[in-house]
């Protein structure tokens, strides 16, 4: 039997109540930027003041609380616990721009669907938790996996049944699902008493979602419709490759701090690599990213091309980044700056993301 499915104007205000709803919409998205931001900070405190065991269990707190309640979790406990708390307040954001999205969409039939989802998805998990447990298993990765099932399900039904607007419907259900799977991540970085592999895998998926927060929010308030090439194929390709110098100059970072000296706890150990050696690793496909960076901007200006403004503040932020780096090289790594230097580089990806979304404009209607 074929499935339905919905198609609807594109998201543009026709009636007060369309207007209040595409407001509330834009609201939430900044504030799903805002927090995919924000639990970065909170996630680099953390392991930055060494409370990456401050609470001991997970997702309890305490074998006993799911808060913080022994004198000896002091600060730590609070920390941790407030990060858990952050995953927490994302996740809701990000179910109120999917929720927001699919009303706008596809009306209440893809909203109630969607729920339908929601609800098998936590009484899966609650069976699959019932279940492991009778087998003495750490059951709660088990039922995280089965609510991340759910999740793909409803997703994939849910972009199906869209014919207008996938691309939001997408890049939400992108959100939604990757705060689930860091939920997951989390969990296990604490029962793996903080692998420095996996506390370093878990930054970067917080950078991508960053990024995905900052497409979705170029996406709303662009046209909708096919897009073509805005830039010459030659700007194009650079932008790719530029894209790839960024890629790896974050990746070496996240290993340079993963051998230094913030490994989230006074007692956890970190992989083997020499810290100095890796920090001059990290700063050569940097360099490399500053010029081609310079190149583009300088081109995009001389040819006066689409994306040369949000070229700017990528200029901006990488030579903050660049000079926040040099500093907390010379200071012997403060936490402060530390932290500051994990946040500007979401921020930088989020900035080439939005120049990699100018590089195509929406082709012109046929005379």
């Amino acid at each position: 039997m074929p499935q339905p499915t919905i198609s609807s104007p594109a998201i543009a205000p026709t009636s007060t109540p369309a207007i209040l709803w595409g407001r509330a919409l834009r609201v939430f998205a900044w504030l799903s930027f805002l927090a995919q931001t924000i639990i970065i900070g909170t996630g680099g405190a953390v392991r930055l003041t060494g409370s990456g065991l401050g609470c001991s269990e997970w997702p309890l707190c305490t074998p006993e609380s799911l808060v913080p309640i022994y004198a000896d979790q002091g600060i730590h406990g609070i920390i941790e616990f407030g990060n858990r708390v952050m995953t927490g307040v994302v996740g809701i954001i990000a179910l109120a721009v999917l929720l927001l999205v699919l009303a706008r969409v596809g009306g209440r039939f893809l909203v109630f669907s969607a729920l339908r989802f929601a609800a098998a998805g936590i009484v899966a998990a609650v069976i699959t938790f019932v279940m492991v447990s009778l087998f003495s298993l750490p059951a709660t990765p088990f039922a995280m996996g089965a609510l991340l099932i759910a999740v793909v399900a409803a997703m994939v039904r849910s972009v199906r049944l869209t014919t207008e607007r996938r691309d939001l419907v997408v890049l939400a259900w992108i959100v939604l699902l990757g705060v689930v799977a860091q939920a997951l991540v989390g969990g296990i970085t604490v029962l793996t008493g903080l692998n420095p592999f996996i506390v370093g895998f878990h930054y970067v998926s917080s950078l991508l979602l960053v990024c995905v927060t900052a497409a979705f929010l170029v996406r709303l308030h662009g046209q909708p419709g096919p897009r073509e090439r805005a830039v010459p194929k030659w700007f194009a390709i650079l932008s790719h490759v530029t894209g790839l110098a960024l890629a790896v100059t974050i990746v070496f970072g996240v290993l340079t701090t993963g051998s230094g000296p913030h490994s989230g706890d006074a007692d956890v150990l970190r992989h083997g690599f020499d810290a100095t050696v890796l920090a001059h690793v990290h700063a050569w496909p940097g360099y490399i990213l500053a010029a081609l960076v310079a190149t583009l901007t300088i081109s995009a200006w001389v040819l006066r091309l689409e994306p040369r403004k949000w070229l700017l503040v990528l200029v901006i932020a990488i030579l903050v980044q660049v000079g926040v780096g040099i500093w907390q090289a010379r200071e012997g790594l403060p936490p402060l700056l530390v932290g500051i230097h994990m946040v500007l580089a979401s921020l930088s990806a989020a900035a080439y993301t939005v120049v990699v979304l100018h590089l195509k404009k929406p082709v012109a209607p046929q005379e």
